[in-house]
Formats: C-alpha cells, structure tokens, sequence
C-alpha cells in the first residue's frame, strides 16, 4: 500500500558503490542521483591507468581486478600500494588538478568506476547533502593516510 515510502533495490553496480568507503553513507536514493556521474572503465593487465606527472582529473573505484599504485623512487618504482574491489584511489584529483604523483597499472583485467572532479564540484553545486557526505568521506580517508604516514615517518626518525 505504501510502497512508494520504500527504498529503492539496489542494483548489483549500486551495492558495488555502496561497498566503497566513499559512498557507504550514501542512501539508496542519493546512489541512484550519482549513478549517472559515474563512468566505467575497463583496463587490461598490466595496461596503465594513469601515469606519475599526468594532471589528475578523476578518482577511481576499484569495481573488479586489482590495481598497483607506484612512484619511481630512485631510478626504479617503488610499490605504494595494491589495491582490491571497494578500495578508490586518486582521490586527490576531485580536490584540485595537481600532477599524479603515481603511477597506476592495472594488474589484472580491471573494470573500474570513475568519479570526475567536474562533476563532483557539480554535484556539490546541485546536491549539498550528498556533496557533503561523499567531501567528508573524502576528508576522513586523507585524514587516515595522512595519520598512517605520520607514524610511518615518526618511526624513521627513531630508528
């Protein structure tokens, strides 16, 4: 009878957002408003996504296949990071278009879901709500990278 005060059946590829730390908060509603800003992608192994020094325009979604993120480090690359479905990386490209300072490769046949920052600086123009909770998502995630390599560098000073 009040079928319209019920949430909507979430798709295979919305369940896949909302897996992700970026949109966990999001309500099935606000997935279906961002659904139509978010492209997919296909990579095949070993095929590079983006590479280190290229102006960042786009956050990624790991949607299936994993990723590896590296940066040259001495003349050779030095691993930063394999990444797994529901992990996201370029994150940094929806707050400014800096320079990627990675490298990312997929390591496996990938399908990936890209977020771009136009249409994120849109969607907190047209949707403050969700632009809110996807920023501080956002936010959260740099605040716990940004923790982690504080210990990291701490202990470098003592060793």
């Amino acid at each position: 009878m009040f079928g319209f005060l019920k949430s909507p059946t979430l798709s295979p590829r919305l369940l896949q957002l909302k897996a992700s730390a970026l949109f966990d908060t999001l309500t099935p509603l606000e997935l279906q408003s961002i659904d139509g800003l978010i492209h997919e992608r296909r990579y095949l192994a070993d095929e590079i996504i983006f590479d280190e020094g290229e102006e960042g325009q786009a956050l990624y979604l790991v949607i299936s296949g994993r990723v590896l993120i590296s940066r040259l480090h001495h003349g050779g690359r030095e691993l930063v990071a394999e990444l797994e479905p529901g992990d996201f990386f370029g994150d940094l490209a929806l707050l400014d278009n800096a320079p990627r300072n990675a490298q990312t490769r997929a390591i496996d046949n990938c399908e990936l879901a890209v977020f771009f920052r136009g249409d994120f600086l849109g969607l907190m123009e047209t949707d403050a709500v969700i632009g809110y909770k996807i920023a501080l998502a956002l936010a959260r995630h740099l605040g716990g990278r940004l923790r982690e390599w504080m210990v990291g560098a701490s202990r470098t000073e003592v060793l």
